[in-house]
This record gives C-alpha cells, sequence and structure tokens, in this order.
C-alpha cells in the first residue's frame, strides 16, 4: 500500500498533523494527485544534489502540466495551473529547497504514520501532549467569544448612552435659549426637573458602562496571564521538542486565532472609550464618571494591546539550513540560512510597511570572550500577509552568516568553552503604531550553534539537543559552563527521535536497552539513572578513540545515506552486543546471520553468520564492517546477495542463507537487489563480487 493510502486510514488526529505539514512550500493538491511519482522519485537524494534537484523540479513541473491538461474539472485545473506558476515563482532559483521541502514532508508522513502505530509516549512527549489539552483549549476558545460577545454588546450601550445624552443636551439648550425671566417661572420647574431626571439616569447609564467596561478589561486581563500566555509559552516548548525531532509542531492556528479575537475586543473597546472622551465634550459635569475612570481605563487597554501584540511576535520557523532540514538551530558560515517571523494578532489596515530587522548576537554578555559574526545580506525586510496563514503578516528571512576575525583590529580568540558549545541567538525587531500606540515588537530564535567546518556538525547537534532537552529558558549562554544532567528516559527518548527524524521509523525497547549499556552500563536499565554531558558526547569510550554521540551519528548517516531501505524494512538488528549476537546464534543452523552495527569502527555495519565446524559445533564468523566508502560503491542488499567466502582453495560459496531468526535471505532483500545493467555492445556487463578468504 502507498504511504498516501496509508496516511488517508488514519485517524483524525493524525490527519490533523499530516494536514499541518502541507502548506503554500508544499500544497496538498500536489501531494494527492502525483502521490505515486511523488514517492518513487528520491527526494532525499536530491537535497544534497542541485543537478538533481533541478531535474526533479522540472519533471514536478511537466508531470504537474500533464495533469491539468487530463483533468475534467474546471476549478481543480485551475488549482493546478496556479500552483505550477507558485512552484515556478517560488523553487526556480532554489530547486534544494524544493527538494528538502519534499524530502521533509515525505519522513514526517512516515513518522506519523509509525507513531500511530505505537502508542507509548517517553516523558518528554507526555509533558507536551497531556490528556487535558483538548478541554483546557475547549474552555479557552470558550472565554475568547464570551469576551468578544460582551465587548460588542457595549457597543448598543454606548449608542444608547449617546442617544440619552442627545435628549438632555437638547433640552438644556432650549430652556437655556429661553429668557431670564422665563426661566424663573413656575411653568419651568417641570421641565427642570425633568432635565434633572435625565442627568440622574445618564450619570447611572455612565456609571453602568464604565462598571461593565472595567469587568471586561479584568476578564481579559485575566485571560491573557492564565490563559493565553501559558498557551503560547508550552508550544514554544512543544517547538523546542520539535525541533530536536520531537512531535510534530501544531497549534499555530488556534494561538493565532484566540490572539486576534482578544485583539478585536481590546481595540474594540478603545473605540468604545474614545467614543466616550468625544461624549464629555459636549455634557459634563462635577464628578463626572467618564472624565474620574476613563484615563484609568484607556490605560489599561493600551498596556493590554501593547502586552498582547509584542507577545504575539514569534518565530515561527527556527533559524536552519536547507543542506541540513533535520538539524535546525545550527548555522555553517558561508552556507544560507532560513527563518521565519510572524505576527500571530491580525491587525486593522495599516498606512505604512511593517520592516522587521534581523541583528545577530544582540544580548551577547559584555567583556565575554567569545567568536562574533555578522550577517552579509540585507538585516530588514517588510512583513506581508500570508495567505495560507489566514492573513496574518509575516516575513522570512534568507541570510549568510560571516565570522569576524578581527574586532577593533584585534584578533578574536576562541572562548572557554568549544566552537560546538558557544551558544548565539538571532533577534528580530519591527516598530509601528497602530491607534495612537506605540509598538516595539521584539523576539529572538533559540539559542544557535555556529560551525565554520561540516566536521563540527555531530558535536554542535549534540549541544542543540542537550539544551532543548532540559531547559526551555529562550537564553542561556552560559548553559554549557556548567551543563545539567539529563535522566536515560530523556535522553533515550531524544536519541530514538533522531531515528525516527531520518527514517520515519524509531528504536524499539530492545535497541535502547542495548543503547543504555554502551553508554553507562547494565544501571541503564532504569529511566532515571543520570547521564552526564561529558559522558554522553565528550569522552571517549573505553578503548576506543571516540565518544558514545560520535559512534551513534555516524550510524545514523549510514543509515541515511546507504542503508534505509532495509533498516525500514527491519532487517537489521543494529544494536546488538557481542554478548547478545552470540547469545541469538549459537542454537540456530549454519547459514544463519545478523546484520549489527560496528562498536568498533565509525560508521559501520557488519553481518554474523553460523558455521558449523569439522567437530560440529558452531561457530560465529564476522566480516570486517562495511563503512561509506565501501557501501558507496556497492549497495549493501547486493552485498549480501553476492558475498563468497573462499576456504582453503575450494569453490567460493555465499554463506549468508537465513537472516536471524530464520527467514530465508531472498526473501526478506529482494526488492532491495539492484538488477545488473544491460549489456552495452560490444561489452559484456561486469559485477562487483565482494569476497572474503577463510583460513
Amino acid at each position: 500500500m502507498s504511504q498516501w493510502k496509508q496516511i488517508q486510514q488514519l485517524e483524525f488526529k493524525y490527519l490533523e498533523q499530516v494536514d499541518y505539514l502541507y502548506d503554500d512550500n508544499f500544497p496538498m493538491g500536489i501531494r494527492q494527485v502525483l502521490s505515486d511519482w511523488i514517492e518513487s522519485q528520491d527526494w532525499e537524494m536530491a537535497a544534497h544534489h542541485e543537478s538533481m534537484a533541478t531535474v526533479l523540479l522540472s519533471n514536478l513541473l511537466s508531470q504537474l502540466d500533464r495533469q491539468c491538461s487530463q483533468e475534467q474539472n474546471f476549478l481543480q485545473r485551475h488549482n493546478l495551473k496556479n500552483i505550477n506558476k507558485q512552484l515556478q515563482i517560488k523553487y526556480k532559483a532554489y530547486p534544494l529547497l524544493m527538494a528538502g521541502v519534499i524530502s521533509t514532508s515525505l519522513r514526517e508522513e512516515r513518522r506519523i504514520i509509525a507513531s500511530a502505530n505505537i502508542p507509548e509516549q517517553g516523558p518528554l512527549e507526555k509533558s507536551v501532549q497531556n490528556s487535558v489539552a483538548f478541554e483546557r483549549q475547549k474552555n479557552m476558545d470558550n472565554r475568547v467569544v464570551v469576551i468578544r460577545s460582551s465587548v460588542q454588546m457595549l457597543d448598543p450601550a454606548v449608542k444608547c448612552l449617546e442617544d440619552m445624552q442627545d435628549d438632555f443636551d437638547l433640552r438644556f439648550k432650549t430652556i437655556q435659549s429661553r429668557d431670564q425671566a422665563d426661566r424663573n417661572t413656575e411653568r419651568m420647574e417641570p421641565e427642570v426637573a425633568r432635565l434633572q431626571e435625565i442627568l440622574n439616569n445618564l450619570d447611572f447609564r455612565r456609571k453602568e458602562i464604565l462598571s461593565k467596561m472595567s469587568d471586561v478589561i479584568k476578564e481579559i486581563d485575566t485571560l491573557i496571564a492564565s490563559q493565553l500566555n501559558p498557551e503560547l509559552m508550552e508550544w514554544k516548548r512543544r517547538q523546542q521538542i520539535n525541533c530536536i525531532g520531537g512531535p510534530l509542531l501544531t497549534g499555530l492556528d488556534q494561538l493565532q486565532n484566540w490572539f486576534t479575537l482578544t485583539a478585536q475586543s481590546l481595540f474594540q473597546m478603545k473605540r468604545q472609550l474614545d467614543k466616550l472622551g468625544e461624549l464629555i465634550l459636549k455634557v459634563t459635569y462635577a464628578s463626572d464618571p467618564i472624565s474620574l475612570q476613563r484615563p484609568q481605563l484607556e490605560e489599561q487597554v493600551k498596556y493590554l494591546i501593547d502586552h498582547l501584540i509584542k507577545s504575539s511576535f514569534v518565530v515561527e520557523k527556527q533559524p536552519w539550513m536547507p543542506t541540513h532540514p533535520q538539524k535546525p538551530l545550527i548555522i555553517k558560515t558561508g552556507v544560507q540560512f532560513t527563518t521565519k517571523v510572524r505576527l500571530l494578532v491580525k491587525l486593522p489596515e495599516v498606512d505604512y510597511q511593517l520592516k522587521v530587522k534581523t541583528i545577530f548576537d544582540k544580548y551577547l554578555p559584555p567583556g565575554r570572550v567569545h567568536r562574533q559574526f555578522f550577517i552579509l545580506t540585507s538585516t530588514t525586510k517588510v512583513m506581508d500577509v500570508e495567505e495560507s496563514s489566514n492573513g496574518c503578516l509575516s516575513v522570512e528571512f534568507r541570510h549568510l552568516l560571516k565570522e569576524k576575525k578581527y574586532v577593533n583590529g584585534t584578533k578574536v580568540n576562541e572562548g572557554p568553552l568549544s566552537v560546538t558549545e558557544e551558544l548565539h541567538s538571532l533577534s528580530f525587531e519591527a516598530q509601528f503604531n497602530i491607534q495612537g500606540i506605540n509598538i516595539d515588537l521584539e523576539t529572538c530564535s533559540f539559542p544557535l550553534v555556529v560551525i565554520s567546518n561540516v566536521s563540527q556538525l555531530t558535536g554542535g547537534w549534540a549541544s542543540i539537543m542537550w539544551y532543548n532537552m532540559l531547559t526551555d529558558e529562550p537564553r542561556n549562554p552560559d548553559f554549557f559552563a556548567s551543563p545539567p544532567r539529563a535522566s536515560w528516559g530523556q535522553l533515550s527518548e531524544v536519541l530514538s527521535w533522531q531515528f525516527s527524524t531520518f527514517t520515519g521509523q524509531g528504536l524499539n525497547r530492545e535497541q535502547l536497552c542495548m543503547l543504555g549499556e554502551k553508554l553507562m552500563g547494565q544501571q541503564a536499565s532504569h529511566n532515571e539513572c543520570q547521564v552526564s554531558w561529558s559522558k554522553f558526547c565528550k569522552e571517549n569510550i573505553p578503548g576506543k578513540p571516540f565518544s558514545f554521540w560520535m559512534w551513534l551519528d555516524f550510524i545514523l548517516e549510514l543509515i541515511k545515506k546507504h542503508l534505509l531501505p532495509i533498516w525500514n524494512d527491519n532487517c537489521i538488528m543494529g544494536f546488538v552486543s557481542k554478548e547478545t549476537e552470540r547469545a541469538c546464534l549459537k542454537d540456530k543452523e549454519p547459514g544463519t546471520f545478523l546484520l549489527r552495527f560496528s562498536e568498533s569502527h565509525l560508521g559501520g555495519i557488519t553481518f554474523t553468520w553460523v558455521k558449523q565446524s569439522d567437530s560440529g559445533e558452531a561457530k560465529l564468523i564476522s566480516v570486517e564492517p562495511y563503512t561509506k566508502s565501501r557501501l558507496s560503491a556497492l549497495p549493501f542488499a547486493n552485498i549480501i546477495r553476492d558475498y563468497k567466502v573462499i576456504t582453503d582453495g575450494e569453490v567460493p560459496e555465499n554463506p549468508l542463507k537465513f537472516l536471524y531468526p530464520g527467514i530465508p535471505k531472498d526473501e526478506s532483500f529482494r526488492r532491495h537487489y539492484n538488477s545488473p545493467q544491460s549489456k552495452v555492445f560490444p561489452y559484456i556487463s561486469a559485477t562487483w563480487i565482494p569476497i572474503s578468504t577463510l583460513q
């Protein structure tokens, strides 16, 4: 069954996550009409090879043209034509970006399918996805609507007040227009009494409206403090977790709806208060409640508008490099990175452009020894209305970063922390005036790691994982001066996410248990066991020239580039100690083999098979690990198919018969074999045969 058909059979809550994957960058309409073709292309490889990405972009547009010509529905044909134009505009100069977007979407789909089949959650995922979230959000929806209704009901009350005041004003001016002698006659007493009655009623109505306004303002203040701000902070925490491979990030459109409705209520209240200000220019008196209370209420409304809009300025997409979309928050000097900010409040029409400026390391501690950088490209850009996000203002930046070698004529030296432990940030600023309120916007990215060489990527990603796993602080540049420990329960969950990010499939309990024992010994069976930062990625594994994280990250790269299909088919047992390997194979028939990652080589995979010795005992033999250099020349499935062993001059034979626990080899690997190339006259085709000599 195709991946897209599997998606369509998921429950509604998973379909909501799928819906979040698709926007103007990769419309769901394309995914639907070209599903089979899209799934048959290697977008992962294209995301790293511009020539291949360019060809796939051209082919994608051709496929769309063909689909348009065959489409009978006029509206659907119109939509496909528009999508075709948008893709050409967006990706003609950036084919790698397109390949990266599609590759990420397909991988996230696989991950959603896998999560639908694995209901168990780890501690971090449970912390951001709890059972009361739905009820809490439902309550939030109701409160926002009730407040909106209360504010709207004040409009007719203000209008009634205005009519009452006009009546009073007319009667008062009528009396004033009469001669002084007529005013003092007994005939005027009823009119004066009626005028006083209207004034008393007017005073009562003014106090009543101001009291209602005060109550609504308090309700809005409580809503923002007790629910809206916590919901925003929770979304930011989910964004942190998503950055390091956690569950798909959703909920921003819902937040935008709450922010916008609340802002609309506040703007409407400001207009109502402005109207009350106009009324007292016509009629006022001693102890007028409008004159006494309006200034304070207006200040409260202005403060809430300012606070709400400032809070709504968020980084929708954290900085990431299209060359490494699965590792956001890492920036390499000289390589373009992308980020996007968004205003969650849909503002009334503004009469000028809202410009956003980016600043790198605005809050670098003074006097601290630290590398310094500057942005090469333009740092200012105008926010624009984005149709895919229901009309909110947003802006996407594409920047290049360069390191300052000298500051004030002095060469910059490295600080006490390693390059991959230095934390930086990207700030965004904007200023504008709305309805007489000056608002200064500012937000910033999560902490960033800046590298100058790809070899630093492994260490940089370890820092990003560790920081976002253990803290929700938006800025803490000294975090790695004394990094906290992580529990094995937290760390194992994040490590599993690294595999699901690359492959769409996380690690099972047995695999995680083996990793825990490799990192901490037998105590790893307890989720509360503590792991230090140094143990995780700075100290070498005993007897090895590399750390635990470097060993694991190289395995991830090996899977991603050379083993993905057979890994996703569960052909690789993977993380198996030699002791466990022996326990699995010792009683199996000759020719049974398993695939595991090498413990002694970086990024190596080996297979071990059972051979019957002359004495009849089972003997286990392992081949020298295959690394990326050898797998680049020959696919691993073909190696398993064609592998031969020469023993004492005998006829070479393939010792690999049954994949553990006893599945015929071809049954497991046949669909992964590469067919031999067709003959090219006058030559015959040649095949690489992997051979080992067994003495």
